[in-house]
This record gives C-alpha cells, structure tokens and sequence, in this order.
C-alpha cells in the first residue's frame, strides 16, 4: 500500500492535463519496469503492457483507466498539484490532489494488481490511456486498433465501488436555422431566433419510442443557443447545441434521422462513435461482480467503455460527485478498497 500511495502522489505532483501526458505516461512506465521487469509499450502517451507471454487460444481480459486530468477548476483552496494527506474529522486519511479520485486511484490500484496477480487462466492486460477527459484521438482510440483480440474490460473511474455495468452514449449536436436579416424597427426580415424557438420547442416534446431495458429512455437538453449581433437587427442565423444521452435502443445517427424529421433547421453531429454500452445479465463479468458481493448501477457518466468493442464493467474507487471540483480527493482507505475489489473480481472471473 505504501508502494501505491507514492505512486498516486508522484502521478498528482506531474501535471498532465489532457494532451499534456507525456511525463506521467513516463513516470507509469518506469514503475511498471520496476516492478515487474515489463517493459510496456508506449503508443502516444497511451501505456500498454501485458502481464506474460500472449498464450494463444485463451481470452483477454483488459484493465483500463486513464491517467490524464482536467484543467484545475475554479476555487481551489490548495495547490492542485501538492499531494497532502489530511485527517478528516472522523480521522479518516484523506489524499488531496487533482486527479487523484479521476481517475488516479483507479489507475494505481489497477496498476498494482496487474503487478500482483500471475498464473490467471486468461491473458490479463493493462492500458493507462491519455486523452480521456477530451475524448482525443491521440488516446485510447489509437491503441484499440492494435489489440482486436480484447474479451471483456474493467474500466477504472470513480464508481465508490459500485459496478456500472451500463453507460449511457454522448452524441452532441450543432442545430443551424437561417432566416433573413432585417431592420427591428421595419420589422422586416425573417427572425431566425423565433425559427430555432419553434426547432427548440419541437425538440423538448419530442419522444423516443425505443426504451432500453437497461438504460431506459434517452435523455436529450438543448444547452446553449447563439443569435444576433445587435439590439436592433433582426438575426438571419441561428445556433444552438443538443447533449442528448443515448441508449443502447437506438443507434446514435438512427437518433440524428428521427430529430432531423421534425425541426426546419439542420442538426449536424459532432461525432456518431459516443456509444451506449451495456454488459447483459448473465455475462461472466456480472457473474464475477455477484460471486464477489459488488453491486451494480447505471452510470449517466461516459468514459473510455464507450470507445471499446466489448463487454465491460466500470468500477473504481472514489466518488463521481468529487471528480473536476475544487480540492479533489481520495480516501486512502478507498484506494485500499480499490486494490482488494479488483483482485477479487479477476480471481472470481470465469470466461
């Protein structure tokens, strides 16, 4: 445990905000070195390492968390990148930091139980990935290709422990409406405003008749608008934009076309790969999380799953509520919990 609270304050002493990676990929690859004598791959600053020979003909199993971090919010009341263990008032040991409960504590516990465990009836894999918080390219998105052979995944974000064996997708849409613009005072010209108000309105009461039996409805919120350029000036365009979190009943660009039919502007998607994952009853993963007493949720978060070709679970320590606040941190107990859970789901996990 010593050992893994090191390496989760030397990880917060390293800034890494996304696209920014490169020395804590450097500081992960040298500690798996040690400990291990694996010398990992490095696509990016992406880090993949496998625990022994690749032994043909057996399953693999992936761990996955990542190791970049957000921007430091407003309202820090401590230096985000000085890592100082505090006793709370109930005396519990907490560790603060940015990005030390996301996803840091995941990717350390994971990483010291893949230097742990050995003689596994299944190939086990590690990957600490950059680029999480920006959904970049240059993270995990470059390494899946290169590994096709991939089972089944435990993706480490902060869970409380809890399983997550669902994820809703992102798709985010720009909607565009013209109209003509014209004097405010001539009332004259086609208020393109009260065009995308009608799109809007559209928009809010519409219903998805597909209903996921384990995600549920998708849920959709038109979150920002844009129009005009002065007070007198009717405005001839304008732009709004759409989170809409998706479900595994309806295929993102099946959800493009539906919305498409009933606004008179465009809706045009920023990217169509934001999927909804679902892990299916009776999957050996779930099967796992019961032999080892985890419960299980439904996460309204996105995270790396939605980026991988197959079955998952996201489970990890800390809590969701604490991730991209003000004097983040982690308990070092749930880091401890962490590390005990994971051993005892890969050890419970037939395939």
């Amino acid at each position: 445990m010593k050992e893994a609270i090191q390496l989760l304050r030397d990880l917060i002493k390293t800034p890494s905000v996304s696209g920014n990676e490169d020395k804590t990929a450097g500081l992960l690859t040298e500690y798996l070195f040690r400990k291990t004598g694996i010398h990992p791959e490095c696509i990016g600053n992406n880090i993949i390492a496998h625990k022994g020979p690749h032994r043909t003909g057996r399953p693999t199993v992936l761990l996955c968390s990542h190791h970049d971090t957000v921007k430091p919010s407003a309202g820090y009341t401590r230096d985000p990148y000085d890592p100082v263990i505090e006793e709370d008032t109930e005396g519990n040991l907490r560790l603060y930091g940015l990005g030390s409960n996301d996803a840091g504590a995941s990717a350390v516990a994971m990483t010291e139980v893949f230097c742990s465990l050995n003689d596994l009836p299944y190939n086990l894999m590690l990957i600490l990935a950059a680029g999480e918080e920006n959904s970049d390219p240059a993270g995990i998105a470059s390494v899946l290709p290169h590994y096709p052979g991939i089972t089944c995944a435990i993706v480490g974000e902060p869970t409380g422990m809890q399983a997550a064996v669902g994820e809703r997708g992102l798709l985010v849409l720009d909607g565009y409406v013209q109209g003509r613009s014209g004097h405010a005072a001539r009332n004259d010209g086609i208020n393109a405003l009260y065009k995308a108000l009608d799109d809007i309105d559209a928009l809010r009461n519409f219903t998805f008749a597909e209903n996921s039996a384990i995600l549920g409805k998708i849920h959709l919120q038109v979150t920002q608008i844009q129009a005009g350029t002065q007070h007198n000036v009717i405005p001839g365009e304008c732009r709004y934009v759409v989170d809409i979190r998706t479900t595994d009943a309806c295929s993102n660009r099946e959800i493009v076309e539906k919305l498409s039919r009933v606004v008179s502007g465009k809706l045009v998607p920023r990217n169509l790969a934001n999927k909804a994952s679902v892990t299916p009853e009776g999957h050996p993963l779930r099967e796992a999380l019961k032999k080892a007493g985890i419960s299980t949720f439904v996460s309204p978060t996105t995270s790396d799953w939605m980026r991988l070709p197959c079955p998952a679970v996201k489970l990890g320590p800390g809590d969701s509520s604490r991730s991209h606040t003000p004097d983040e941190f982690i308990y070092l107990s749930e880091l401890q919990q962490g590390i005990d859970v994971y051993k005892k789901v890969l050890t419970q996990l037939t395939l």
